[in-house]
């Protein structure tokens, strides 16, 4: 199977029934599409198909061949944030940041099939995301200004743990 996953190539050799998630996670190493419930419903797994949001964790890898797939790493990067993601630093959008990529992306879809959408839209657009952190204010309000080109022109995140290692474990959520 062939994917293109933020704009690179690959080609995939993981079973056809394995979801998505696990392909981006374990054999891609791609590690913002979070393992939530897996279930579907709380988006924590959001990736964009073909520019559209999907549930990683249920769609079958077969389903995607050939698709061009984006998740947050393909928004923007530390030195230059997506419009979305400056949105959701400067407004404090997110607080554990587990959910915070399914926001992101169904918030950067949302943008792109309906700029200036409404907040019915919205609350549309963000319905099945879950949060267990945040009322949801912060989160509606980082959504809007992006909604509304509201959004500065943070440059560059400050590197939070420089010089430490990066620990990742394979098969964790996280």
């Amino acid at each position: 199977m062939r994917l293109t996953v933020n704009g690179v190539e690959h080609e995939i050799e993981s079973h056809a029934l394995s979801p998505l998630l696990f392909v981006l996670r374990e054999d891609l190493g791609i590690t913002s599409p979070k393992a939530g419930c897996q279930q579907g419903g709380c988006g924590a797994c959001t990736v964009l198909v073909d520019g559209e949001p999907r549930r990683s964790c249920l769609l079958p890898a077969a389903a995607v061949d050939g698709a061009s797939i984006t998740t947050v790493e393909g928004l923007g990067t530390p030195e230059r944030l997506a419009p979305v993601q400056a949105a959701f630093h400067e407004r404090y959008g997110s607080q554990c940041g587990f959910c915070t990529p399914g926001f992101l992306l169904a918030t950067h879809a949302l943008i792109e099939r309906s700029p200036g959408a409404d907040p019915a839209e919205i609350a549309a657009a963000l319905a099945g995301h879950a949060c267990r952190c945040t009322g949801y204010v912060k989160i509606i309000e980082a959504v809007e200004a992006a909604v509304r080109g509201e959004v500065g022109t943070v440059q560059k995140l400050p590197k939070s743990n420089e010089g430490e290692p990066e620990v990742l474990v394979p098969g964790s959520p996280a």
